[in-house]
């Protein structure tokens, strides 16, 4: 009996990093000259992170603190979908970061589209927000996963369960 080998694609990112890479966020906005006396709040929630800022500039400078915190802790840049800045009470902004985890049924589509198209050997099947990939040789699973990495999809891909 023919064995056949598979992988799951996924797009999640590691709790605990963004945990550490939010605390660093806190820690440098207390230590920073320019942003110590913003009173800049940044809280991690389930689904989010909401910003408090007294400016859209100090906004900013937070923006680029968490892109480089995140990106020390290998965590993805896709991962943070910043919404609309709103104005909040007494001439302060907040801002939502939604966290993008799992893969959309739209992009799980066009990543088994591209599977089945390029690659004759291997099969592509969505469950849930992953898409499971399998084939009779491991070798085909490699050139897969090497062939997705080239491509730039709006979340971060990560390849998992390899067997």
């Amino acid at each position: 009996m023919a064995s056949t080998y598979s992988f799951d694609i996924v797009s999640d990112f590691e709790r605990q990093e963004l945990v550490n890479a939010i605390d660093q966020v806190v820690r440098d906005i207390k230590s920073r000259y320019d942003l110590k006396d913003s009173k800049t709040t940044v809280e991690l929630g389930e689904q989010a992170i909401t910003i408090h800022s007294d400016s859209e500039f100090t906004l900013e400078s937070v923006h680029t603190v968490l892109r480089e915190k995140a990106a020390k802790r290998n965590l993805s840049q896709k991962i943070f979908e910043f919404g609309k800045v709103d104005s909040a009470s007494g001439n302060r902004v907040r801002q939502e970061i939604t966290l993008k985890k799992g893969i959309s049924q739209e992009i799980a589509k066009q990543i088994s589209k591209l599977i089945r198209d390029e690659f004759k050997k291997v099969q592509a099947s969505i469950q849930g927000d992953a898409v499971r990939v399998s084939a009779k040789d491991k070798d085909d699973l490699q050139i897969v996963i090497q062939r997705l990495k080239q491509e730039d999809y709006p979340v971060a891909l990560q390849f998992t369960n390899y067997r």
